[in-house]
C-alpha cells in the first residue's frame, strides 16, 4: 500500500471510532457496537503503525521516533501537500 492508501483507510477507520464512540455515548450497552468499536481502534492502531513505520511520524506527542527527529521532515499534516487526493469515485 503507498502511502496516500494508507492515509485514506487511516482517516476512514478514524472516522468510523468517531462515528461509533458517539453511538456509544447514547447507547452504551449495545455490546454489538461495542465490539465493532473495539475491532476498528486495533485496526487503526495498527495501520497507524503501519504507516508511521514506512512514512514517518503522524503526530509529534503520540509517535516514536529514530534518530535524527523525525517530526521535523515534510510535509506536517496541517500542509496541503500532507493530505491525501480523492478521485471523482471516491478512491485515492
Amino acid at each position: 500500500m503507498n502511502r496516500n492508501q494508507l492515509l485514506a483507510q487511516l482517516t476512514a477507520l478514524d472516522f468510523m471510532a468517531v462515528d461509533l464512540q458517539l453511538f456509544l455515548d447514547s447507547h452504551p450497552c449495545d455490546s454489538e457496537a461495542i465490539s465493532r468499536y473495539n475491532d476498528i481502534v486495533s485496526k487503526a492502531n495498527i495501520l497507524r503503525s503501519e504507516y508511521e513505520n514506512i512514512c514517518g511520524p503522524l503526530t509529534s506527542y503520540r509517535s516514536t521516533s529514530n534518530c535524527p527527529w523525525q517530526w521535523i521532515d515534510d510535509p506536517w499534516p496541517w500542509q496541503g501537500s500532507f493530505n491525501f487526493k480523492l478521485t471523482r469515485d471516491g478512491g485515492v
